[in-house]
């Protein structure tokens, strides 16, 4: 039996992650061919850790809905066929009529991620139709609370007002009492994004071409909703947003990157914007003094719009971050031990141990995945813990799994255990073979019995 390291684990260090956070009005459009531009898969000084991409408009007809929930939508299909060589996961998704909000991670931050909620928020046609409204997906990240927002706010110049409205509603509306969660101005961080549909103000549409032609931004910045609303309510001040230093996003002609040349010829706007917000950290005073708080601070890396895709009258908007914490939780929940020599041929026996603070379940269950999964349900094979449970002692717990039925293949496997409790994955194994039915007939039983 394979030792667990007792050792009292050491004062985790700071560590920094990449967060690509990407929105899109997508206006009902199919997938173009290439996304790497939007995902920045060819820029060699980034190493993006979490995905965070928001789409609006998507196809949300009766019968693409209805497709939809029978099979996995077109665009998360093909984000995580992008994404899943690269070693991303689907961690989590909430869709709502349009409104799709995805999170991706490298799967050596899996047991780290907790889900505790995803929410919809409709706020079309007097609050019940999810044309318009949020989404929201609050986890916690190496202990961190973490709120991420999709929305689409409502359109056209003179609705500002409602919009403002429907952004107060939507924050209300994310309250997790049920889930003894904290309130998500306490959280520690919150991504806000989307088609927020702000528009430009007083200046007349020649007046605005002519200053993107010129790229002077500074005047229309001035005029910009969102900017003169941050200025006169101080809730959404706290909210941070990186330069404008882009065109317009909105709206072009399908299929071009001319700004709308139809009869409406409606005005450019910054309709799409991505927002971040940091936990306020209570003041110090002379009776209570304030305690330090951990490490966790939130950098822009960059905050660009993509003008290369024209399948919508929209583009694309990203931001890279640089997040640096200091991990409040260092060690995962389970460590998982492939156990002896693992062949096509055999019952595979597993070893596990459980962090005295985790909460077992007999619907826990152990996944054996190939290395690149796409998300958590994309198993070769799994097993009950309750069921298939062969020991248990000095915190040390074994299961066996029947691999009989595994197609002989040359790819790494990984093993994740998922808490029924907890709705994640809370802990994986380092990737390992499982060698073939005729390896012992090739005089190789001496030989090591993992290939890490």
């Amino acid at each position: 039996m394979a030792a667990v390291d007792l050792l009292k684990p050491t004062e985790p260090r700071d560590q920094k992650f990449s967060i690509h956070v990407a929105t899109w009005n997508v206006a009902s459009a199919a997938p173009p061919l290439d996304l790497n531009d939007l995902l920045q898969l060819n820029n060699q000084n980034l190493n993006v850790d979490i995905y965070i991409i928001g789409l609006q408009e998507m196809n949300c007809g009766i019968r693409s809905l209805l497709y939809d929930t029978a099979f996995e939508d077109p665009w998360s299909s093909f984000f995580m066929d992008v994404l899943s060589p690269r070693s991303f996961i689907k961690v989590s998704c909430v869709r709502m009529q349009g409104l799709l909000l995805l999170v991706f991670a490298k799967h050596q931050h899996l047991p780290f991620i907790q889900i505790l909620s995803t929410k919809s928020t409709p706020t079309g046609l007097f609050g019940y139709w999810g044309n318009k409204g949020g989404v929201n997906i609050c986890l916690k990240l190496y202990g961190y609370y973490v709120s991420i927002i999709n929305c689409h706010l409502p359109p056209h110049l003179a609705n500002n007002d409602q919009r403002l409205e429907h952004f107060d509603r939507i924050l209300e509306m994310q309250n997790f009492e049920e889930h003894d969660i904290p309130n998500i101005l306490d959280h520690d961080l919150i991504f806000w994004f989307g088609d927020m549909n702000f528009r430009i103000e007083d200046f007349g549409l020649h007046f605005v071409r002519e200053s993107i032609k010129n790229q002077c931004y500074g005047e229309l910045w001035e005029k910009d909703q969102l900017s003169i609303a941050k200025k006169r309510d101080p809730l959404l001040r706290e909210f941070q947003e990186g330069p404008l230093l882009f065109p317009p996003t909105y709206k072009f002609d399908r299929n071009s990157s001319n700004y709308d040349t139809s009869e409406k010829k409606r005005k450019p706007a910054w309709t799409d914007r991505i927002l971040w917000r940091l936990k306020r950290q209570p003041q110090a005073s002379l009776h209570t003094p304030s305690q330090p708080a951990p490490h966790f601070s939130l950098s822009l890396r960059s905050y660009i719009s993509h003008m290369m895709y024209c399948i919508s009258d929209h583009k694309p908007v990203t931001c890279t971050f640089d997040l640096e914490m200091k991990p409040l939780v260092s060690a995962p929940l389970i460590t998982l031990i492939p156990e002896g020599l693992w062949t096509m041929e055999n019952d595979m026996v597993i070893s596990y141990s459980l962090a005295p603070d985790f909460l077992y379940s007999p619907w826990d269950w152990i996944g054996l995945y190939k290395v690149g999964l796409r998300h958590i349900n994309d198993y070769m094979t799994y097993v009950w813990v309750g069921d298939n449970q062969v020991s248990s002692s000095d915190g040390l717990n074994q299961v066996y799994i029947n691999i009989s039925d595994i197609p002989e293949t040359e790819d790494q496997f990984l093993l994740c255990y998922y808490s029924n409790n907890l709705h994640s994955v809370v802990g994986i194994s380092k990737p390992f073979q499982i060698q073939p039915r005729s390896y012992f007939g090739e005089d190789a039983v001496g030989q090591a019995h993992l290939q890490m």
